[in-house]
């Protein structure tokens, strides 16, 4: 599969790799790497770095909305090979690690096969590695509160509800946030466009997801960079605003 890369501000990148999203953002070659994808997302993940003049030694941190397998896919092959940092919320560090796993069921999925989408996302999701465990050996908490000192100047905010210690990054400056699972704005198993949150089997505590959307709500920006779907344009007030009229 080859990277779908769509630049949507200065040094700013969202690709698109198999059913999940993955960020870049760049300052000379130097690189953050927001998310990874799924495992069999990898060469995809390795040409968006080469399509935006980066490489995996020039990625100063691997950021880490939250550690579903579709978003850590690639961390821990960064780490060992490259020495990338992998960096999240002190809350998903041992989910990181897979001292236990907050994500939906094979189980769970199958009793849900009969809803329209289920079976063919299914079978998607197992030939990219939908299954396989990757846990980081090291991952590691933000080192301090407030802008990281990467590439894009990301600052990190705790929207817990998709797992425990899920996190949107923001970019004030670029007026960007990129909201992972807290808010996306479509995904295979959805009959709805737009921002939203995903379909309920997908939380691991719904209630705190959709609360989460007051905190997304709070950040100021006019472009949202989700972890399923595409880049949707608007005040990102008026997207978190929407997914909550539409939770209920």
């Amino acid at each position: 599969m080859s990277a779908d890369v769509r630049q949507v501000a200065d040094g700013t990148y969202l690709v698109h790799g198999g059913h999940t999203n993955w960020v870049i953002l760049t300052d000379g070659d130097a690189a953050t790497l927001v998310d990874t994808g799924y495992p069999g997302d990898r060469r995809a993940l390795l040409d968006s770095l080469a399509a935006v003049g980066s490489s995996p030694e020039a990625v100063a941190a691997v950021l880490v909305t939250h550690a579903h397998n579709d978003h850590l896919g690639s961390a821990e092959y960064l780490r060992a090979a490259h020495g990338t940092p992998v960096l999240l919320h002190e809350a998903e560090v041992p989910h990181a690690r897979r001292d236990y796993l907050q994500q939906v069921s094979v189980g769970t999925v199958l009793r849900n096969a009969w809803r329209p989408g289920v079976l063919p996302w299914m079978v998607r999701v197992l030939r990219t590695g939908g299954t396989e465990q990757h846990p980081v050996t090291a991952p590691a908490p933000f080192p301090a509160a407030g802008a990281l000192d990467l590439p894009g100047r990301p600052v990190p905010v705790h929207t817990p509800g998709h797992t425990d210690g899920h996190c949107v990054y923001h970019l004030p400056d670029a007026g960007v946030v990129i909201s992972g699972d807290a808010l996306v704005s479509g995904h295979a198993l959805s009959r709805t466009e737009g921002p939203q949150l995903l379909p309920d089997l997908f939380h691991h505590d719904r209630a705190g997801a959709v609360a989460s959307l007051d905190v997304v709500a709070a950040l100021e920006g006019d472009v949202l960079l989700p972890g399923h779907g595409p880049v949707h344009r608007g005040p990102v007030k008026d997207a978190a605003d929407l997914a909550r009229e539409r939770a209920f």
